[in-house]
C-alpha cells in the first residue's frame, strides 16, 4: 500500500481545511489509518486515527471538537476536516496505515504517507 497526503496549505487562525489520504496498490488490506503532524524542532505527534470499518475514531485532547477523521472505502481515501484552526496546528500532517490499532496510535505504523504542510498565520 502506498499513501498520499493531499490539502495542505496557509490559512488565517479560525479558518478551515480538508486534508485527504489516498491509498492505492493493495488497497484491501490497507487496515486502519490515522493522521500525524510533526512541527519544526518538535516530534511527530498523534492526531486523529480511524477503523477499518470507519466505526471507531479515537482524537488527540488537543484537536477534539474541531477536527473529524472519516474515510471513504469505496475510494480508498482518509479525511481529516479541520475547522477553527489555531497557529498551533502549524505543521506536517501525515498519514499513515496499520493492520494493528494499537501500533497506529503508538505511531509504529507499517506504512506512512509523504506528509503536506499546514501553516496557520494569527
Amino acid at each position: 500500500v502506498q499513501l498520499q497526503a493531499s490539502g495542505g496549505g496557509l490559512v488565517q487562525a479560525g479558518g478551515s481545511l480538508r486534508l485527504s489520504c489516498a491509498a492505492s496498490g493493495r488497497t484491501f488490506n490497507t487496515g486502519h489509518m490515522g493522521w500525524f503532524r510533526q512541527a519544526p524542532g518538535k516530534e511527530r505527534e498523534f492526531v486523529a486515527a480511524i477503523k477499518w470499518g470507519g466505526v471507531g475514531t479515537y482524537y488527540a485532547d488537543s484537536v477534539k471538537g474541531r477536527f473529524t477523521i472519516s474515510r471513504d472505502n469505496a475510494k480508498n481515501t482518509m479525511y481529516l476536516r479541520m475547522i477553527s484552526l489555531k497557529p498551533e496546528d502549524t505543521a506536517v500532517y501525515y498519514c499513515a496505515a496499520d493492520s494493528a490499532w494499537t501500533a497506529l496510535l503508538d505511531r509504529r505504523a507499517n506504512v506512512w504517507g509523504q506528509g503536506t504542510l499546514v501553516t496557520v498565520s494569527s
